[in-house]
């Protein structure tokens, strides 16, 4: 398996991440910012993420925030 690769946009805010090499066949959009890239196979090759900044800000901060959750519920008061 090849190492995957991340390429940053600054200008456009976007965020591609190479799963494998391999030539993209279609993509499918799985919601407004996020874009999969499948081969021949439908095998994932690649991810483009739109607004990618505010995507991984929101997304860490909600895991975060869930997991800080449930380590303070799980603690003895």
């Amino acid at each position: 398996m090849n190492k995957m690769q991340m390429r940053y946009f600054e200008q456009e805010d976007v965020l591609h991440l190479i799963i494998t090499e391999g030539s993209e066949s279609r993509s499918v959009e799985l919601s407004p910012n996020i874009t999969v890239e499948l081969n021949e196979r439908n095998e994932l090759v690649g991810v483009e993420i739109l607004s990618a900044s505010t995507f991984l800000r929101d997304t860490v901060l909600e895991s975060v925030q869930a997991k800080t959750l449930q380590m303070l519920e799980a603690q003895p008061v």
